[in-house]
């Protein structure tokens, strides 16, 4: 018996776990295959506006005076004054005394010339008598043309020459005396202070650097292309320059506060930077060193980094956009009605950081896709997650830093 429970009852194992196999086979569900199903991918939108932009263009400089002057002394002599403005960063107005030689060498010049030139006038009446009295003999004693020396012609001409010249010198005398006080040919600003009182003066040298405060300047280089956005003062040959060009925003960041001025381009630089390929806008701040509106607002100073804003020219009809809705230099991919992808070409106005500016090729309301999308068919569904407005899009961008 246990041999025959040892042969068969494997068997008996083996043959029931066959016929379970065959049952669970048998009778197993019926799988009905089916294509896999992908779902539309998730885009974000933005509703497109038409509206009018008007253009700037961004730049950066240095303020320069206008006019810069390296005082000099005309005549020789001794600092005996000074005024309180002659100091770096004085301010001084037109024909204001800033320097006084010592003027008793030059009162004693016009003093000389002065008794010269009553001594010369003097002569000329004498000689002038006897030249009346020589042809006056010569009527009545003479015979024929007289020589001009028998009536003194000569004489008389010396005398009135004598004369002027002495009355040259004693001009002279008096420019130089008036040239012991130093003014300021025009409002400004002294720079550069090389001399004081008690120091000998040479004619010719430089006693400051002094430069003009009615306005300040500042040098802005423009790439040429962007030249297209504003209005250049351009000026031709023959030409009178036009007076003003568009207005300009001047920002500083000075004693921890950003502070404004208002100016406006006036004139073009004639000549392109080599190296830089940059065009030079000049621009022209009035006033600069006058209490503005802001209390706390410092003087314009000369050398101070400032940002500056070219308002520019005005478009109608743009559609703003942030650059993630570009696909491409000059493509966006619009959604329409049934919400499906329509690529279009538009023409581009302007890139500024992450703004695009387009010109025309998008409708007022139209919805502009802004997602990179791996795979981008023309026609293709989409699911529109949310629309944005693209001012929203643009700041928030801005924002993430992208």
């Amino acid at each position: 018996m246990n041999r025959w429970v040892k042969t068969f009852l494997p068997l008996a194992i083996v043959a029931g776990s066959v016929l379970v196999l065959v049952f669970l086979v048998r009778s197993r569900p019926v799988v009905e295959s089916k294509p896999p199903v992908v779902p539309p991918p998730i885009v974000r939108t933005t509703t497109a506006t038409l509206d009018t932009v008007r253009l700037t263009v961004r730049s950066q400089g240095a303020v320069i005076p206008r006019t810069e002057s390296a005082l000099s002394a005309e005549t020789d002599g001794l600092i005996v004054y000074v005024s309180p403005s002659f100091a770096p960063g004085g301010f001084f107005e037109s024909e204001e005394l800033l320097v006084r030689l010592d003027p008793r060498d030059a009162e004693l010049a016009v003093t000389r010339a002065a008794a010269d030139t009553a001594r010369f006038a003097t002569a000329l009446q004498i000689e002038a008598e006897e030249a009346r009295l020589a042809q006056d003999e010569w009527r009545q004693l003479g015979s024929g043309a007289p020589m001009p020396l028998v009536l003194r012609e000569p004489q008389l001409a010396q005398a009135r020459a004598n004369l002027e010249a002495s009355v040259a010198a004693l001009e002279q005398a008096k420019l130089n005396l008036e040239r012991t006080e130093i003014r300021a040919p025009y409002a400004g600003r002294l720079r550069k202070k090389n001399v004081d009182v008690g120091q000998f003066l040479r004619r010719g040298d430089a006693l400051a650097t002094i430069y003009a405060i009615d306005y300040a300047e500042i040098r802005l280089p423009i790439p040429d292309e962007e030249l297209a956005y504003f209005d250049t003062p351009m000026q031709f040959r023959g030409e009178t320059a036009r007076s003003e060009g568009p207005p300009v925003v001047i920002s500083a960041e000075f004693a921890g506060r950003r502070h404004r001025w208002d100016g406006r381009v006036v004139r073009m630089e004639g000549e392109i930077d080599p190296l830089s390929r940059m065009v030079y806008a000049v621009a022209r701040v009035q006033n600069p060193y006058g209490r503005g509106t802001d209390p706390d607002r410092p003087p314009l100073g000369i050398g101070l980094f400032i940002e500056a804003e070219i308002l520019g020219k005005s478009y109608p009809d743009v559609t703003v956009l942030p650059r993630t809705a570009m696909h491409g230099e000059n493509r966006v991919a619009v959604i329409d009605d049934e919400n499906r992808l329509r690529f279009r070409n538009v023409d581009v106005l302007r890139i500024v950081n992450d703004q695009v500016l387009i010109r025309s090729g998008i409708q007022e309301g139209e919805r502009i896709c802004l997602s990179a999308l791996e795979t981008q068919v023309e026609g293709m569904e989409v699911r529109v997650l949310e629309t944005e407005s693209a001012e929203a899009v643009v700041q928030e961008e801005e924002g993430t830093g992208r």
